[in-house]
């Protein structure tokens, strides 16, 4: 091969190489455009990854990571593919354009200026940011998409956690009912006009146990909560006023105005929408995939059937993180709204909540809590989930949680220690949905002889 031949052989190759090249950049670049920033379904974050997920996490959760003390996988879950409730999104579409926010902060319909007597599904299925209630519309989208499932009966521990390990373990009975937002068969008799009641009963360690409080919200924006406790000490029920709800429940670092995410009565805060966020959330990987057990129960409602998984860092005698870790969970990239929420009674223990709650489900994901001083002091961090049809024995389908276990974990960020809820007291103990309930179980009367 003369000279020439071999200097042109090696320029073809060389261009060759390069467009090859250029080609897998390319690739690469537009694999990375339609994945985004942060990491790629499939992989994991932990502290060699955890500086691709800066700005996809609340920077006190990022932390954990950066630190090596949470560590879980990416999964996809993209917008648009969650599932509703046929009655739900039915309920929703027919719902635009016919709802607003008073000057109370309280749903009203268009049309009369009034609270509707009820609502099924979204009322707000679309949110202008512009509109100056937008975060109020928020707030209320992920109620009535909560109250959707109805009553609800758990049985549950209540656990202080150190960054080491468990602390101190409490047993608690906490009982839920709605009487707004539930499915058309479902509702309840309501002539006193609540939106809303519940009851805690502590059950053990001995010292706490019948220790109970009770809580009626009215669907009447301008009339506060109604809140009593009975302790057994002081063998008498207590009224309280309703600011209590923000206190630590039992001296924990979680409250009763947590709930499910959040639980406080929407009129007693003024809401502004903060902005907008794409960010990682923490899901259940098994809800995602559709897997979820419940069977009926005789006496009516759906009893869940979590696998026996050890879903907390302080159940795995290898873990090496914080014991609260959600070692089972995964990550998930969503679009958020940010809310933030300042209380209107100056008593209220924190002085401003941001929330982020998912843009499509509206489940929320974190909650935070800042003094009146603007210091962030604690971060809720709730597990999503995809609800899933059960169908009853005479056939009647319900769309119920799709879960298989519950991460509800209140961080105290200036002490380093967390409260934690859904784990189950028992395997057998009762996690259950649409459940009657008896006439006399949020009576005050009862208080004192249901804490015996």
């Amino acid at each position: 091969m003369s000279r020439l031949a071999r200097v042109l052989l090696s320029v073809v190759f060389l261009l060759s190489s390069a467009a090859a090249t250029a080609a897998e950049e390319k690739a690469a670049a537009a694999a990375e455009a339609k994945a985004g920033p942060g990491l790629a379904p499939g992989e994991v974050l932990d502290a060699s990854t955890a500086s691709k997920a800066e700005g996809l996490l609340p920077p006190e959760i990022l932390k954990h990571y950066t630190e090596g003390k949470y560590r879980n996988p990416v999964v996809d879950w993209p917008m648009g593919s969650f599932k509703f409730p046929p009655d739900f999104k039915d309920g929703s579409e027919k719902n635009a354009g016919k709802f607003g926010v008073d000057a109370n902060g309280t749903v009203i319909d268009k049309s009369s200026n009034e609270r509707p007597p009820y609502i099924l599904g979204f009322p707000f299925p679309t949110i202008d940011p512009k509109d100056p209630t937008a975060g109020a519309q928020v707030v209320w989208n992920y109620f009535y998409r909560t109250w959707y499932f109805g009553t609800l009966y758990a049985e549950s521990q209540l656990n202080w956690v150190s960054p080491g390990g468990l602390e101190r373990r409490t047993d608690v009975q906490v009982t839920y009912e709605y009487y707004d937002g539930t499915p058309e068969d479902q509702r309840v008799e309501n002539p006193e006009g609540f939106l809303s009641r519940s009851r805690t009963l502590v059950v053990s360690p001995a010292d706490l146990n019948g220790t109970a409080s009770l809580n009626w919200r009215f669907r009447d924006p301008l009339k506060r909560d109604l809140n009593w406790t009975y302790v057994p000490a002081l063998r008498r029920v207590r009224a309280i006023s309703p600011a209590n709800r923000s206190d630590g429940f039992l001296g924990s670092d979680m409250s009763q105005d947590d709930g499910p995410f959040f639980d406080g009565k929407p009129e007693d805060f003024t809401w502004t929408l903060a902005g907008e966020v794409e960010q990682y959330r923490l899901v259940d990987p098994l809800s995602l995939k559709g897997e979820a057990e419940s069977y009926w129960l005789p006496e009516g409602g759906w009893q869940g059937n979590w696998p026996d998984i050890a879903f907390l860092g302080y159940m795995d005698k290898d873990w090496k993180g914080l014991a609260w870790a959600p070692i089972s969970g995964a990550l998930a990239k969503r679009s958020f709204w940010v809310v933030d929420g300042v209380p209107k009674d100056k008593y209220y223990l924190f002085g401003r909540l941001q929330l982020f709650i998912d843009k499509e489900s509206f489940q929320g994901a974190w909650n935070r809590k800042f003094s009146w001083q603007g210091e962030l002091l604690n971060t809720f961090q709730v597990m999503a989930f995809i609800p899933k049809p059960f169908t009853r024995p005479d056939g009647k389908v319900d769309w119920n949680q799709g879960s298989n276990m519950a991460f509800q974990c209140a961080e105290n960020v200036k002490v380093e220690r967390a409260t934690v809820a859904g784990i189950k007291s028992s395997p057998k103990a009762g996690f259950r949905g649409r459940v009657p309930l008896p006439s006399n179980t949020f009576d005050v009367n009862a208080l004192s002889q249901l804490g015996k």
